[in-house]
């Protein structure tokens, strides 16, 4: 993988790892709330919360699918680039 591919993998790497902790953050915090807080608001902001991290777990999903084909085909080129300069 050559310099480029790799800042572009760091980039990518890091906004799934931050999409994806939103992710945890966001379903571990509604069960405190629902336990902790009782008001007449607190079932919407579940419910908030909930459908926030559904949200970003549907754009999670589109962005590590597009980040493995792109990754898939940066190794199948530096494998293509190999066999070319081995013959």
């Amino acid at each position: 993988m050559d310099a480029d591919a790799k800042v572009q993998f760091k980039w990518k790497f890091y906004r799934l790892t931050v999409e994806l902790n939103i992710i945890v953050l966001l379903i571990a915090m509604s069960v405190p709330v629902f336990l902790i807080i009782h008001s007449p608001y607190t079932i919407p902001i579940i419910i908030g919360m909930l459908a926030l991290a559904l949200l970003v777990l549907w754009d999670f999903l589109g962005n590590y699918r597009e980040t493995k084909a792109w990754l898939d085909d940066v190794a199948e080129k530096e494998t293509e680039q190999k066999g070319k300069t081995e013959t």
